[in-house]
């Protein structure tokens, strides 16, 4: 299936939420803080409190639409934002909504715990690439190792115990330079830990729910694959 290859931004606006789909430059310079928004909840990178409550202009020449969206609408929506927010196609996502559902738990926060146990999610999150567009480019190019194997394949799904750094060669070309630059500003969450000496991350425990980084309703997700 073909990817999306246009500007990112405008991905955003549709979804009306910020989804960094450019890390951490997306907090600096980002049309959603712009006049025509002014108001808007932008939301935080943490947060998931009012997913699908903001009144921000689409892309388009058209005005804002201002009809109620149905319920399927909203399901729809929220689906999509979290495809986008991770990168994947909808192939990708369903095939992960079932297992989700076949493990025991309940099937939202099985769905985002696999999401965010993906290598390339990982990667990012463990500072190691700037957004997860590029985070999956080094993974398929090669310079992730998961407990000392090279692993190129972004949907893997870590697991606690497990150690995730960057090939010794790679570390010496330009863009790992530039991303270690970045570090000390990096914002890993409670399930991750990182030693910027080694280049080596570990996985301490499995991600829930709660430590899903984008602010989606989950329900409305199990509720679009339910129908």
């Amino acid at each position: 299936m073909a990817r999306y290859t246009g500007p990112v931004c405008r991905i955003c606006r549709r979804e009306s939420v910020k989804l960094f789909l450019k890390g951490e430059r997306c907090t600096t310079k980002c049309p959603l803080d712009g006049p025509r928004n002014a108001g808007a909840d932008t939301g935080s990178r943490g947060s998931r409190r009012s997913a699908g409550t903001d009144k921000r202009t689409p892309p388009g020449m058209h005005k804002q639409r201002r009809r109620k969206s149905s319920e399927y609408a909203d399901q729809l929506r929220e689906k999509q934002k979290a495809r986008k927010f991770y990168g994947v196609g909808e192939r990708q996502f369903q095939k992960a909504f079932h297992e989700a559902d076949r493990r025991s738990g309940p099937t939202g926060d099985n769905l985002f715990s696999i999401m965010e146990s993906r290598l390339d999610n990982v990667v990012h999150l463990l500072g190691l690439g700037r957004s997860r567009p590029e985070a999956r480019q080094i993974v398929r190019h090669g310079h992730v190792l998961v407990n000392g194997h090279k692993t190129d394949i972004p949907s893997y799904q870590v697991k606690a115990g497990d150690t995730i750094s960057i090939q010794q060669s790679s570390r010496e070309t330009e863009l790992f330079k530039t991303i270690a630059e970045g570090f000390g500003n990096a914002r890993r969450p409670n399930w991750l830990s990182f030693d910027a000496d080694t280049w080596t991350g570990r996985v301490l425990s499995k991600p829930g729910l709660g430590d899903a980084t984008l602010p989606v309703r989950e329900q409305l997700v199990v509720e679009y694959y339910s129908r």
